[in-house]
C-alpha cells in the first residue's frame, strides 16, 4: 500500500501532545515522502507544524466529529470525503468500544490504527514509550522516544536567561506561591539574570503578583501566547524552572536544561524527557523542596 497520506489524530492536553511527539517524528523518518497531517486542538498541534514534523494541521471540530462516535452514526460529509484522503490513520482518540473506528472504516480504505488515548498507569511504561508501539504495526520499532521540536528563537541570544513557569493544571502540582516569590527574589537580587515569566489563564494572577515589584529591564512576562510564539521565546532561554506540567515538557523537547518540581504524579510515566532535565523531589511533598535546592540545581545546569 502506498503511504502517501498519513494522518494523526490526538486530543488531549499540551503534555499528552509533547509526549506523542516521538511516535510523529518516528512516521515523518520512516515515510520521508508521505504527506503527514495532524487533526486535533490547533492552539496545541500547531507545535508539530512549527517544528516541521508534520505538513498540515486540521482542527477538530466536535460537531462534525459527533456522529463517528454513534453507532451508525449519520457522518458528516466533508469529514468522509477527508477521511477517504489518507492512506493511514492513526488515532489516540479515547474509542473503547472502537465506535469510531467503525465509523471511518465506512468512508475510509485506509489502514486504521488504534492508538491508547492514556497510558495504563499500573504498567508504569513511560508514555512515549506506549504512544510509539502502535507504530510497530507499521514495522517502526526502537524509534527516539524523546520528544524533540525545533523551533528558532524569536529573541536575541541569552536575551533572557531563566524561564520560569509557576503554574500547572492542577494546584495540587503546584509549588507555593511564597516559594517562586522567593526563588524570584533571590535571583534578581543576587544575580545578574534575566528572567521570562510563562502562563497561561490560570497563572495570570499569579503571574501579575509574582512580577509586580520586578524590574521591567530585569523581567519579561508572557502570558496567553500561542504555543508557537511562547515556544519560540522560550527558546532564548538557558535555563527553565517548572511543575509537572505541558509547558515543562515543552521546555524539555527545546533542549532547553530542565528544572521540574515533582509532585504526585506517577514519574515513570509522565515525566518530561530529554537531553537535561532534572526532577527535583521530595518526600515530605512538593512545598519541601527548598529555594537553596532549585538555585542550587540552576548553577549545576549552567
Amino acid at each position: 500500500m502506498s503511504k502517501g497520506r498519513i494522518l494523526v489524530i490526538r486530543g488531549g492536553a499540551i503534555g499528552d501532545f509533547i509526549l506523542t511527539l516521538p511516535a510523529i517524528a518516528a512516521l515523518r523518518e520512516q515515510f520521508p515522502s508521505a504527506h503527514l497531517e495532524v487533526l486535533g486542538y490547533p492552539q496545541i498541534v500547531q507545535l508539530a507544524q512549527s517544528g516541521g514534523l508534520v505538513d498540515r494541521v486540521q482542527a477538530i471540530e466536535a460537531r462534525g466529529l459527533a456522529g463517528f462516535f454513534a453507532r451508525n452514526g449519520d457522518l458528516s460529509e466533508d469529514l468522509r470525503n477527508y477521511f477517504s484522503e489518507f492512506n493511514i490513520i492513526l488515532s489516540y482518540l479515547y474509542d473503547p468500544d472502537e465506535i469510531f473506528k467503525t465509523n471511518v472504516a465506512r468512508c475510509s480504505r485506509g489502514q486504521f490504527i488504534v492508538g491508547p488515548h492514556r497510558p495504563d498507569e499500573a504498567n508504569k511504561i513511560h508514555a512515549t514509550t506506549v504512544f510509539l508501539k502502535p507504530l510497530e504495526r507499521l514495522a517502526i520499532f526502537d524509534a527516539d522516544s524523546i520528544p524533540r521540536l525545533a523551533i528558532a528563537s524569536s529573541l536575541s541570544p541569552l536575551a533572557i536567561q531563566i524561564c520560569l513557569h509557576p503554574g500547572s493544571g492542577s494546584e495540587r502540582k503546584n509549588w507555593s506561591e511564597e516559594n517562586w516569590a522567593e526563588l524570584i527574589a533571590r535571583l534578581i537580587n543576587e544575580t545578574q539574570i534575566k528572567l521570562l515569566l510563562v502562563g497561561g489563564e490560570a497563572e495570570g494572577e499569579r503571574l501579575q503578583r509574582l512580577a509586580a515589584e520586578l524590574p521591567p529591564t530585569r523581567c519579561m512576562v508572557a502570558r496567553n501566547l500561542p504555543l508557537a510564539e511562547l515556544a519560540q521565546r522560550m527558546k532564548s532561554c538557558c535555563g527553565f524552572v517548572g511543575h509537572d506540567s505541558g509547558i515543562t515538557h515543552l521546555a524539555a523537547a527545546l533542549g532547553l536544561p530542565t528544572t521540574v518540581l515533582w509532585a504526585h504524579t506517577v514519574e515513570e510515566i509522565w515525566r518530561p524527557l530529554g537531553v537535561n532535565v532534572t526532577v527535583l523531589r521530595a518526600a515530605d511533598g512538593i512545598d519541601s523542596i527548598t529555594v537553596e535546592r532549585v538555585i542550587e540545581q540552576l548553577t549545576l545546569a549552567k
